[in-house]
């Protein structure tokens, strides 16, 4: 297989699992922003929000484009939303993990520095990928065989719950109606840390009105009291959807924050 930058590759060869559960079909793919240097990095996956109902442009390439600038390599997400649900956007975010390790060499990337970032609906996405993973499976292709854990999650004004604080839409949207209470539990992901979970970092806006703080503040409490290292910061306004929040200076040093703590941690 040929990789070319910017240019989105089909995430599953073959057939895709579950496709036909929806109308129309969706195939999902997987875009790389990939740099040239002399020895492999850290490569993160981003993952646009949207309440599981869509994708923001403006938290895919612009944010994939922002981390090659800081010396990062990226690959962006499409994956599926509603009328698809669970579990087939973690179906296509886990394949997007094995996807980049399996073409490591290609990409230019250090396999065991495989990232993932997205935002709201997408940020619930990248906490199920951090706290759902197996380390390889023997009973599909040859990327099924690669592990699917995350060596580092970031959350962007994240959806993490389902309970009290969660975002009832982007539940309805992955889960509809009246969903099993063990299946809305397993996917409210503060309950789901462990002390394996991936390091984190995550930001917020105190104010936020369409994904509470208290989304972000719970993940970093389950974290902490499971000794995962993290790192949190929450600014003090803001509305819901900034991405790269370049009207707002202040809150626009996430990603600069951002770049630095990967690279701290060895991407």
């Amino acid at each position: 297989m040929t990789i070319t930058n910017a240019q989105p590759i089909p995430l599953w060869s073959g057939e895709t699992p579950g496709i036909s559960t929806a109308e129309p079909p969706f195939q999902p793919t997987i875009t790389p922003y990939v740099l040239n240097g002399a020895t492999p990095g850290g490569c993160v996956i981003v993952c646009p929000g949207g309440a599981y109902v869509g994708r923001a442009p403006h938290e895919g390439e612009p944010i994939a484009l922002a981390l090659n600038d800081r010396g990062i390599a990226a690959c962006v997400c499409d994956y599926r939303v509603a009328p698809y649900r669970h579990p087939y956007p973690l179906l296509d975010a886990q394949r997007a993990i094995r996807w980049v390790r399996a073409n490591a060499a290609q990409l230019n990337v250090d396999p065991a520095a495989v990232g993932i970032l997205g935002f709201s609906a997408g940020g619930h996405l990248v906490s199920t990928a951090g706290t759902h993973y197996d380390t390889g499976r023997v009973d599909g292709d040859e990327l099924d065989r690669q592990s699917c854990r995350p060596d580092a999650i970031v959350l962007c004004y994240p959806v993490i719950s389902f309970g009290e604080f969660g975002h009832v839409g982007s539940k309805n949207n992955l889960l509809g109606e009246n969903p099993p209470e063990v299946l809305v539990q397993s996917l409210s992901n503060e309950t789901q840390v462990t002390a394996d979970t991936p390091p984190a970092f995550l930001w917020h806006t105190a104010d936020d009105p369409g994904v509470l703080v208290q989304n972000s503040l719970l993940f970093a409490q389950a974290l902490s009291a499971h000794g995962v290292p993290y790192e949190l910061h929450v600014y003090r306004s803001g509305r819901h959807g900034l991405g790269l929040a370049p009207e707002f200076p202040h809150i626009a040093t996430w990603m600069d924050l951002c770049a630095e703590w990967l690279k701290e941690i060895g991407f």
